[in-house]
């Protein structure tokens, strides 16, 4: 973790965590007046702050934020990736406001002639030529688990360690200290051991997942391109052909879930880098932050799960893939909406440079207070860890992890304007985010390493 003085540290942040809650008296109190709400707030993941509670927001658009108090924010945060496309981008908002007011029917389970428009321009960004609609990534990921196993017959599914799928029960699954599956610290009320469903390797480790395929029993590979959830841990050369070989020659179908990776281009990491997925599964992101989703399927995994009956496989009805608000009227708009106009081709060359320029701002600061600690960018997304050289799997990435050096970034980078996502010290840029927003946050990450380290 570097020369960090602890006690200097431990000091630093009492300073910021006063800072913060005098400057945000009306947070504060909401906060405490939430009586009604578990945890306090709505949903629980929110209570997930460094200040010791959060921030209640007032406003929101393009790449700021206006809390309750009155502050405003540089966003890098984004919704955790949900607000990719920027704070109610202006197209989304119209398409939303049309569809919800002059033409009406918010969802009626019927189809609307979006769906078409968008299906085929995620296979002009993916490839894959097949596409249903969710409403969340997590759904699209439990679902294609499903179809994956009525393809090939097989029952259980394979990750990688530290992944992250949304709530489906079986990725909370890591490589223990004595290298067994073992369920993921913290995983609440799983109904069933998640160590009985889905085999688990460490990412980059292609020895051991050729060996966890030697069972033949994995229906479908399922893995983000890069790890995101655990700082960022980008791929081996070669590791994700071997990925795609290993599948194929045990028999397994191949899962790509782009639901954080999309920052990587209009297509993903399957775009930029040329994969060749069976599926690829994507979130609300792709709706300008409308709950949403998508699954994709190539051309062949299509027709066969086209020819299963209905006794055996219920895909219109009550077999467990599908749902009455998926692929509504209002959702599906959004999407047309944001891919056609907000989160363009042209967008996304400009967001992946200002991604460039923050990496290179960082590395900067990095190199000048010769500490080591490392900054990994992927396509329009950054994130700078405490740890050198960056780590090559969920195992390493989750053991570099300091909690102490978080709350203090978060804390000293959010009293001075900038919002960082809660969960990394990672940044997201959306079509309107600027070089001065970048320049901002280099200003303010500088300040606050030399304060560590004078």
């Amino acid at each position: 973790m570097g020369d960090v003085d602890r006690d200097t540290l431990a000091a630093l942040i009492r300073r910021e965590a006063a800072r913060y809650g005098e400057a945000h008296p009306r947070s504060a109190a909401l906060y405490g007046e939430a009586r009604h709400l578990f945890g306090g707030v709505p949903m629980t993941w929110m209570s997930k702050w460094a200040g010791g509670f959060p921030l209640y927001v007032d406003r929101a658009r393009g790449a700021a934020i206006v809390d309750v108090d009155g502050h405003r924010y540089v966003d890098f945060a984004l919704g955790d990736t949900g607000a990719m496309a920027g704070h109610s981008p202006a197209p989304t908002v119209r398409a939303v406001a049309q569809r919800a007011g002059t033409l009406g029917g918010i969802t009626t389970m019927l189809p609307t002639e979006d769906a078409e428009w968008v299906a085929a321009e995620l296979t002009r960004r993916f490839g894959l030529v097949r596409w249903s609609f969710t409403l969340s990534a997590t759904d699209a990921n439990r679902w294609a688990l499903r179809l994956a196993r009525l393809a090939t017959g097989r029952p259980k599914i394979l990750v990688f360690s530290h992944c992250y799928h949304g709530s489906v029960d079986e990725t909370f699954v890591v490589v223990g200290p004595d290298g067994s599956p073992v369920s993921r610290p913290g995983n609440v009320g799983p109904p069933v051991d998640p160590t009985l469903t889905t085999r688990v390797v460490e990412f980059n480790d292609t020895d051991a997942l050729r060996h966890a395929l030697t069972h033949d029993d994995v229906a479908a590979i399922l893995c983000e391109p890069a790890l995101t959830n655990i700082g960022i841990v980008l791929p081996d050369p070669e590791f994700l052909s071997g990925v795609r070989r290993l599948a194929d020659e045990a028999g397994a179908l191949l899962i790509l879930d782009e639901t954080h990776t999309l920052s990587a281009g209009p297509g993903g990491c399957t775009g930029a880098w040329g994969l060749h997925p069976d599926m690829v599964t994507i979130g609300k992101s792709i709706g300008g932050g409308i709950a949403c989703g998508a699954y994709g399927l190539a051309a062949d995994l299509a027709a066969d799960l086209a020819g299963h009956d209905r006794a055996t496989a219920d895909l219109v009805d009550v077999g467990g893939v599908g749902g009455t608000l998926a692929g509504n009227a209002l959702s599906v708009a959004a999407m047309r909406a944001t891919l056609d106009e907000v989160l363009t081709d042209a967008a996304f060359v400009a967001m992946e440079a200002l991604a460039v320029r923050f990496t290179e701002g960082v590395q900067d600061v990095l190199d000048r207070h010769d500490v080591p600690w490392s900054v990994t960018r992927l396509g329009a997304r950054a994130e700078y860890r405490f740890v050198r050289p960056a780590p090559r799997s969920g195992g390493a990435s989750a053991a570099a992890e300091d909690d102490a050096l978080d709350s203090y970034f978060h804390l000293y980078t959010c009293n001075r304007g900038v919002l960082m996502t809660p969960f990394h010290n990672m940044a997201l840029m959306c079509p309107a985010t600027t070089e001065a927003d970048v320049d901002l946050h280099t200003e303010v990450f500088a300040a606050a390493v030399a304060e560590l380290h004078p």
